[in-house]
């Protein structure tokens, strides 16, 4: 097989880079998307839980009691920075998903208009 000339080598990087970043991108979402449903599920409990109950809030090794609604208000604080950190890692990932199709079609032209070596 024939060498690549170098500019079609950095694109190939660069098209191998940009992947790279969209699966650690859609990876990240991913573990963001579990903490804010753990969050609202926590929320959820909460709410179910009567009145009285004691409420507990785990600190490493230890479960703490802890206020009620100071609990809720930080649980509701936790669910929308998880949710706006989610949003934007989406925007981030669809961009670079562009950037993704930009370069593949960039490559297809440059391969399709190479002449083959004798």
């Amino acid at each position: 097989m024939e060498e690549l000339p170098p500019q079609l080598k950095h694109m190939v990087a660069q098209y191998q880079q940009a992947q790279q970043h969209a699966q650690a991108l859609a990876s990240q979402r991913q573990q963001l998307e579990l903490l804010r449903l753990e969050t609202q599920k926590a929320l959820e409990a909460l709410e179910k839980a009567p009145q009285d109950a004691a409420v507990y809030r785990s600190v490493g090794p230890l479960l703490l009691r802890v206020n009620r609604e100071e609990l809720k208000k930080e649980l509701e604080e936790e669910r929308e920075t998880l949710e706006l950190r989610v949003k934007t890692l989406e925007r981030q990932e669809e961009r670079v998903t562009e950037r993704l199709r930009e370069l593949q079609q960039k490559l297809e032209e440059a391969l399709k208009t190479r002449k083959p070596e004798a």
